[in-house]
């Protein structure tokens, strides 16, 4: 049985701009790399421990997710630890409500398929980043031998056994490839997904999936091969640094002109991002495991294409655009992953901000002499973005429907506050 739906705290986030960040921020394990290896729990009966887990709302929205289909999630904030058993299970279907909060909530679909040969599934909600199909993951589940059906808002599978196979994705969804990594694991056979997702948070799944026994190589490239075993076991596995957060934070440090070192992070896991800013003037240096950013008092415009990894990614391409409000000259921001990604474009308008928007494309003209009113968080890029916006601009900016930050970002408000930045949370 499921448990009852957490009433979300909408909140604003209420900064006063201009002020320079300064200081040292450790980053925080990966949203995008917690939640399919939370979901990979359901592929065992054993015990698993999975350690720096982000704490933030979908992390706790996938622990809901997983104690409804029975098993046992223990949360431990002190130690960012989350501990998953599921023995048995006690349904394969989920309420609407719960699909409706997350995208990440259709990666247990491919567990429960390849365990228990069947889920109930509604249509994942999340951002409203426009059209976000999962047909990459049912065409790949019915090439494996399930049977997929739609009823209204839903996904039925079923299958005795999913079967190994060839699977070309036409397009290297993330999900997608993650959810299909984990279908492939108890397949009978060998699978092979061409066209992947090479995204670090893949690589970090099938790492894994390979300390519980699975069979998987290719990861990190455009090829990944599966044989599948029988069973698996449990897990002891680290979640690796979230390399969105890192940009973002480095991004507040170019904006306000100040000077922040980020740790605990893989910088070449962050190199589209940096290549960018030092395109644009901004001063990096970098360690083993940390990047110092550092403001020269002036930004450069520079064009950016949102691609999968390795390029740009999309999920900072909307941070990256409140930062080329303040570049000398015209840079162009082009979002080639979702279709509705630039809405937030329109929430910069009303702070000042130059900017044309044609179909996947914006043009943005600055320096922008930014200036603080109110404005709405649209998804948890856009809230980043305004968050940055914010920092830059002169005044008070107020940040409606601010839980979109806290999905995606653990504490962002108050690291900020620790940096220099004068900004408060204030719940509704």
């Amino acid at each position: 049985m499921f448990f009852s739906i957490v009433v979300v705290n909408m909140g604003k986030i209420v900064i006063e701009g201009g002020k320079r960040l300064n200081g040292k921020v450790a980053i925080s394990g990966a949203k995008n790399a917690a939640l399919p290896l939370m979901a990979a729990t359901l592929l065992t009966g054993e015990s698993c421990v999975l350690r720096n887990v982000p704490l933030i709302e979908d992390t706790y929205g996938m622990a809901e997710i997983l104690r409804g289909f029975g098993a046992e999630v223990e949360v431990d904030n002190a130690s960012h630890l989350v501990r998953v058993s599921m023995p048995a299970i006690n349904s394969v279907a989920m309420p609407l409500e719960l699909g409706r909060r997350m995208r990440a909530s259709f990666l247990v679909s491919g567990p429960l398929l390849s365990r228990f040969g069947a889920m109930r599934l509604p249509h994942p909600g999340g951002c409203a980043l426009g059209t976000r199909p999962v047909n990459v993951d049912v065409l790949g589940f019915q090439a494996m031998g399930a049977e997929v059906i739609m009823d209204g808002e839903y996904y039925s599978a079923r299958a005795s056994r999913l079967l190994g196979t060839r699977i070309y994705l036409d397009y290297p969804s993330h999900t997608g490839t993650e959810n299909l990594l984990m279908a492939a694991c108890l397949a009978k056979g060998k699978t092979v997904i061409t066209h992947a997702s090479t995204e670090p948070e893949v690589v970090s799944l099938a790492a894994c999936l390979n300390s519980m026994g699975a069979r998987v190589t290719g990861a990190g490239s455009s090829v990944i091969e599966v044989e599948g075993v029988d069973e698996l076991g449990g897990f002891d596995f680290e979640v690796v640094p979230d390399r969105m957060e890192a940009g973002t934070f480095a991004i507040a440090a170019a904006i306000t002109d100040g000077e922040v070192q980020i740790e605990s992070v893989v910088p070449v896991d962050m190199v589209p991002v940096s290549h960018k800013l030092r395109q644009g003037g901004v001063e990096l240096e970098e360690g083993p495991d940390w990047v110092r950013v550092r403001g020269r008092g002036y930004v450069s415009a520079v064009d950016v294409q949102a691609l999968p990894f390795p390029g740009f990614p999309t999920d900072l391409q909307a941070a990256f655009g409140a930062l080329m409000t303040q570049a000398h000259g015209v840079s162009t921001i082009f979002e080639r992953v979702y279709d509705n990604r630039l809405l937030y474009t329109h929430e910069l308008r009303k702070m000042g901000a130059q900017i044309e928007v044609h179909g996947q494309k914006a043009k943005i003209t600055g320096p922008s002499k930014l200036i603080g009113t109110v404005v709405r968080a649209l998804d948890i890029r856009c809230g980043a973005a305004l968050v940055l916006a914010g920092l830059a601009a002169d005044g008070v900016t107020e940040i409606n429907d601010a839980y979109h930050v806290d999905r995606g970002y653990e504490d962002l408000v108050g690291r900020l506050a620790a940096l220099g930045a004068r900004i408060d949370y204030r719940p509704e």
